[in-house]
């Protein structure tokens, strides 16, 4: 049963639950942020800004309006204990999948991404995952602690083992990480340039893409908790996001937007682009 709250709706984005094909659902969640907190706020800022898009992607030649896209607003969650917001991410995330529509949640900070890997692998058991980041996300444990954003992505890989896992834009991350890649995940240094290469892989396969923002360089895109220089430009993301349009695209997320730090408003503006045509990639 889905458990959300509604303000806005992000453009070209208000159709039925039951009439759509893909739900936007936002999960404004940063209880485990290690640096700069804020990105429970980003959800409804998104929403906000996007009005300032059009619904039309010159990019994909797609527009929103032609497709049914319901965003159903953020999932409540309770403050101070970080297992009950995953498990309220799952349950909603399952109700769509269930549904047989496809998830594109709006984070909140990476760990968001876990429950959304639950709730896809148990319909999907062959789930890979697509994932840009400036960041490794591989620890083991951060301070002690299994489940982090610093974690996620080694917690998707005790959910799906070696092979599935493919990771673009990657430049930060302790060495004892790197190494571990090296046997566990396909991992593209600093952009996305083994791209290509990976897609025969997962022709036919169900792919999960997961983006957190901070795979773009700190030029474009400030308004994170853990800016990296020496990332990604807007025009290569948005080729690789090109490259990757046929796919097949279970679910999605995007993840590590903090508004506030970026007083210009240009870092939403980014979000709101790159959600765009990641729900136009979803509705491929």
């Amino acid at each position: 049963m889905l458990n959300t709250y509604q303000s806005h709706s992000f453009i070209g984005c208000e159709s039925s639950f039951d009439d759509a094909q893909i739900v936007i659902v936002g999960a404004p969640f940063d209880g485990t942020t290690s640096y700069r907190p804020g990105t429970r706020f980003a959800p409804n800022q998104i929403r906000i800004d996007s009005y300032g898009l059009e619904t039309y992607s010159p990019y994909l030649d797609l527009d929103l309006e032609d497709y049914q896209i319901a965003d159903i607003g953020d999932i409540e969650f309770p403050f101070g204990n970080t297992p009950k917001v995953l498990d309220a991410i799952e349950e909603n995330i399952s109700t769509i999948v269930d549904a047989n529509k496809k998830p594109l949640m709006i984070g909140g900070e990476h760990l968001v991404s876990l429950p959304a890997f639950k709730a896809l692998v148990k319909k999907y058991p062959d789930l890979h995952i697509i994932h840009f980041d400036a960041h490794t996300d591989l620890r083991e444990h951060y301070m002690g602690e299994k489940l982090s954003h610093a974690t996620v992505i080694r917690r998707g890989w005790d959910i799906l083992g070696d092979d599935k896992i493919f990771q673009f834009g990657i430049r930060s991350g302790t060495k004892e990480e790197f190494e571990w890649a090296k046997s566990h995940t396909h991992l593209n240094l600093f952009d996305a340039s083994t791209l290509e290469s990976i897609l025969p892989k997962l022709q036919g396969k169900p792919v999960y893409l997961t983006i957190d923002l901070d795979v773009l360089d700190p030029s474009i895109f400030s308004g994170t908790g853990t800016p990296e220089p020496g990332g990604m430009m807007m025009k290569e993301f948005l080729d690789a996001l090109i490259m990757i349009k046929e796919l097949n695209f279970v679910g999605a997320d995007v993840v590590e937007l903090s508004p506030h730090y970026d007083p210009s408003g240009v870092s939403n503006a980014v979000a709101c682009k790159v959600i765009r045509e990641v729900a136009l990639l979803l509705s491929k």
